[in-house]
């Protein structure tokens, strides 16, 4: 039996698996930036292994809103077309969904060592749980218990016009809406947006800083080497529990919150010393409602492709 072709393609990185019997084999990561079409990054992959005849069928988790099977990616010039996939492969079997629905469809088959617990009560089995996090974007989803099988509802809420708790929040977003208009949570809440974060401060704060990109940040603020990136780092922690309320909230998420996405995961060690838990509570009438949510920090480097797996077992086998 010939394997399936799994595809994790993000803003910036696109991984490549297959998966054989349920097994999912060994990662390929390739930049984005170095193939001009997503078919040129297919076929690079898989020239080396028997070419386009040599799979069964595909499954692809893309960063982007997905309508009828298409998806031109928010950050990068890539467009992922299902129906282009089929016909181009021979294929009876392909699959393009939005990569955060992908994530929450691997949640029932993470474990313990899979997650970092960040505060909160017990999840409630059979309601819905939320995943969201930031990388090159920010992405939202859910996974809701169904009669006959998981619901995955996949949003591009992280595009939300984002909402301050305080008045240093008040004069960040006020800055970044000088340069942008629109601040959406995406625009704090990923790697551009941590760079973004790190240049308002230090202009706010009238700072000269180092020209750093947001793994550069990342770094200076936890070797405690630099106080704008401490402080930038922090402010994002704060923003993410804001914003994963909120979410928890809008999506009734009883059955836990869990953070995926390139970046806190990372430190997960860090975000319990933020005020990330407090914001994350700090809803007026409803704390009591958030303190009883658990959230997590998804820990495992490849939750899209197990997601991705599950559904080839589910729905095309």
């Amino acid at each position: 039996m010939k394997p399936y072709l799994l595809g994790d393609i993000g803003g910036t990185n696109a991984r490549f698996a297959l998966c054989e019997q349920g097994a999912i084999g060994p990662i390929e990561r390739s930049h984005t930036a170095d193939l001009p079409t997503f078919l040129d990054a297919v076929d690079a992959y898989l020239a080396p292994r028997g070419g386009r005849s040599g799979i069964a069928g595909a499954a692809i988790a893309v960063a982007g809103p997905v309508a009828n099977g298409r998806c031109s990616l928010t950050n990068s010039n890539w467009t992922v077309d299902q129906e282009a996939l089929r016909q181009a492969l021979h294929l009876r079997d392909v699959v393009v969904v939005n990569d955060f629905a992908a994530i929450a469809r691997s949640l029932p088959r993470l474990g313990k060592a899979d997650l970092v617990a960040i505060g909160g009560g017990k999840a409630v089995p059979g309601e819905p749980a939320l995943v969201f996090g930031p990388g090159t974007g920010l992405g939202v989803a859910c996974l809701f218990a169904g009669p006959e099988g998981d619901i995955v509802i996949p949003s591009e809420g992280g595009h939300a016009t984002l909402a301050s708790t305080n008045e240093r929040q008040d004069a960040i977003i006020r800055h970044l809406r000088s340069r942008y208009g629109h601040v959406s949570a995406e625009r704090v809440l990923s790697g551009s947006g941590l760079v973004a974060l790190y240049d308002s401060i230090a202009t706010i704060d009238r700072k000269i800083v180092a020209v750093r990109d947001a793994a550069g940040i990342t770094s200076a603020a936890l070797e405690g080497s630099c106080d704008v990136c401490r402080a930038a780092l922090d402010i994002f922690c704060a923003i993410l529990g804001n914003v994963s309320g909120s979410l928890a909230l809008t999506f009734g998420a009883r059955g836990g919150v869990y953070i995926a996405g390139g970046i806190v995961p990372r430190f997960p060690a860090h975000l319990p010393r933020t005020e990330f838990r407090e914001q994350f509570e700090a809803k007026g009438r409803y704390r009591s409602y958030l303190q009883d949510i658990p959230t997590w920090v998804i820990t495992h480097p490849e939750a899209a492709m197990v997601g991705l797996s599950s559904m080839i077992d589910k729905t095309m086998l």
